[in-house]
């Protein structure tokens, strides 16, 4: 049986989405409940699937993955099988942080992080057009990044949502 999405539930999550660590004492002061109901509530919301999963955000600059692209990918042929070949292939690359199939005159969209240019020549030359699909990369380099966040807009989910 589904239940909607209330207020306290969304305070829950942006507390979440702002810091993971929290501790579910923490959380339910902070929404005025006490641990047990709190502790159900994530629960459901993890069950529910609301809730992925629970991780740490890095520091890329302090580990030296300082160079950043963003990468318009064309292939060749975008037929099914192209498309499972190159995405199964992007699952495998750790410098892919995130790939989206797009719309318009390019099949993907990649964001690439790395150490450096002559890394991303590397990766681009060893790993993406040696699969031999792509027909045309774009490479976006970024320059300054003016926001970034992994938090879903909270504020723009309706009230009548069931999970």
């Amino acid at each position: 049986m589904s239940e909607p999405l209330d207020a306290i539930d969304a305070r829950i999550l942006e507390l979440l989405q702002r810091d993971a660590s929290l501790s579910i004492a923490d959380i339910a002061d902070k929404v005025g409940l006490s641990s047990s109901p709190a502790w159900r509530r994530i629960e459901r919301l993890k069950k529910a699937g609301v809730i992925l999963k629970q991780v740490t955000l890095l520091d890329h600059g302090k580990l030296g993955l300082t160079f950043e692209v963003f990468a318009s990918v064309k292939l060749q042929l975008p037929s099914r099988e192209n498309l499972e070949r190159f995405e199964e292939a992007v699952v495998q690359w750790p410098e892919v942080v995130e790939c989206a199939t797009v719309t318009g005159a390019v099949d993907y969209m990649l964001r690439v992080v790395t150490t450096d240019m002559h890394a991303y020549d590397d990766f681009l030359r060893d790993k993406m057009l040696a699969l031999g699909l792509v027909s045309d990369v774009q490479s976006r380099i970024v320059m300054r990044t003016a926001k970034r966040t992994t938090a879903a807009p909270l504020e723009l989910v309706s009230e009548d949502i069931e999970i």
